[in-house]
């Protein structure tokens, strides 16, 4: 397919999950390629970097072969020094041609092994795999996701064509600033993954004396999880370096001003059997597996927080009026609700042949598009954990007895916030207003997240006691001006 953008998947002629050793190997033979970079995530969320040069054809096989050793209580906070040594192996479908190294390079992700040769069981991404697994073995179906990463470009004020203060959502050039870098952005992704979907500028837009802050927006399409979490981790790390390239800020910090639109990492869901969306029946009409589901995303909803939304500023964003979720309900098409199903393509006529007379006068199954979307985490994400976390929620759907009824009790047809829905919030619960209460439902649902195996103790009391270590009980109360939000925003800009 010569619209194929990725350069490996054109000469070696093969899908990337077909990759092995040697085709890696012959890659970097031909094309020159004098460095491999192993990158691996860290337990601040962030895509670390292990360089190793190509010196010979024995050396590239060797760490190929065999990985590399690393110093895991560096990296995650509850590894002992004294039995911290890991192995970072690599994932060769994942290769790719960095694209901002001098040196000609590839780079490779890897997951974390333990001494005795085993995937590290609390490593995020490893409580990840168990999750996805846990999740078919019990449904026999198999779960997936995609991820819209917000973000503000912080530029030196340009007063020409000045934008309209937060009314950014699909602006375009000359009054939307940075459009040229979100659009190099998305093409150095499809360099990397097929699973792209779009990219736009979004709502928040504003300016201060000396500074302009443009939000964007790049949107993934669903596919297993582990392609999910490497789009989003691999799209933070591009846009970050494009942003040092034009000598620009790159922020996905949830919330960066008062009454301004905050970033958000809403994460769309789907549920596949054999090449087919479950998520709707064959009338296009959401199915009972989308509302066990989300029934199994309200309920553990609050302790998701615990992964989608991990340092103080997070519960800034999350307030009533601002297109964050407070509340947890689900709706169609309503923004105002924790967990939100799309507008899809149900009942349509064949709208491309309306303006376009000569298309034949068919429907195209678009069944494929609808997913489930859960508003509520953000930059801060741990992303391999909260994908986990949705995936067992998702699971847990399948195993409440009450499923389809709690569905029906926490589904709100039109803006939640309007008088007649008064009473039915009183019933609501609410997402968590600080870090600290987030570690309080964690705790309180802990076991759920524990069983099939899935999350670890450690894994779990390491969260709560990172969201306890804020002493944020009462700080959004606390918080009265823009001044005092800006010191603590600060202190989370490079979040994720």
């Amino acid at each position: 397919d010569n619209m194929i953008p990725n350069p490996l998947i054109k000469y070696l002629n093969k899908p990337k999950e077909a990759f092995t050793k040697s085709d890696i190997i012959r890659y970097c033979e031909s094309q020159g390629i004098r460095l491999i970079n192993f990158r691996y995530v860290g337990g601040d969320h962030r895509l670390k970097t292990l360089s190793l040069p190509i010196t010979s054809k024995k050396y590239i096989d060797t760490f190929l072969s065999c990985g590399e050793r690393v110093d895991g209580s560096s990296l995650f906070k509850y590894i002992e020094a004294s039995s911290s040594d890991l192995y970072v192996i690599p994932k060769f479908s994942t290769a790719f041609l960095n694209p901002f190294a001098e040196v000609p390079t590839l780079d490779i992700l890897c997951q974390y092994f333990n001494k005795d040769g085993m995937p590290l069981e609390s490593a995020p991404e490893y409580i990840m795999d168990k999750a996805a697994k846990s999740f078919t073995d019990v449904t026999g179906m198999t779960f997936q996701a995609m991820g819209e990463l917000e973000y503000y470009v912080i530029a030196p004020k340009n007063e020409l064509y000045p934008g309209t203060n937060q009314r950014g959502y699909h602006e375009s050039l000359p009054f939307a600033k940075w459009e040229y870098m979100r659009m190099e952005a998305l093409n150095l992704l499809s360099q990397c993954f097929e699973n792209i979907k779009y990219a736009h500028s979004e709502v928040g837009n504003f300016s201060t004396e000396t500074h302009d802050y443009i939000q964007n927006e790049i949107e993934f399409l669903p596919t297993n999880l582990t392609e999910a979490a490497h789009q989003m981790i691999l799209g933070k790390w591009i846009l970050r370096m494009l942003g040092l390239k034009y000598g620009v800020t790159v922020t996905f910090a949830p919330k960066i001003s008062i009454g301004k639109a905050g970033s958000g990492l809403h994460i769309h869901t789907r549920i596949v059997k054999d090449g087919l969306n479950m998520m709707v029946d064959d009338k296009g009409i959401l199915s009972d597996v989308a509302r066990k589901a989300i029934a199994g995303y309200l309920t553990l909803a609050p302790s998701l927080t615990a992964f989608g939304n991990t340092n103080p500023t997070s519960y800034f964003r999350l307030v009533p009026h601002q297109e964050a979720p407070t509340n947890v309900c689900w709706g169609d098409r309503n923004r105002s609700v924790l967990v939100r199903v799309p507008l899809g393509w149900a009942g349509s006529k064949n709208m491309v042949r309306t303006l376009n007379p000569l298309e034949p006068d068919e429907m195209k199954s678009t069944n494929e598009k609808q997913t489930v979307e859960m508003r509520s985490p953000d930059g801060s994400a741990d992303i391999f954990l909260i994908l986990a976390g949705l995936a067992v929620a998702a699971r847990h759907g399948f195993e409440m007895e009450n499923a389809l009824e709690f569905a029906a009790q926490t589904y709100v047809d039109v803006n939640i916030f309007h008088d007649e829905h008064k009473e039915k919030i009183k019933n609501l619960a609410h997402l968590p207003s600080s870090c600290w209460e987030s570690a309080q439902v964690l705790s309180q649902h802990k076991d759920i997240y524990l069983k099939h195996g899935v999350f670890t103790e450690g894994i779990i009391e390491g969260v709560k006691n990172n969201l306890l270590s804020y002493n944020d009980k009462t700080l959004r109360a606390d918080i009265k001006n823009d001044e005092e939000l800006i010191k603590i925003v600060n202190n989370f800009f490079h979040c994720g």
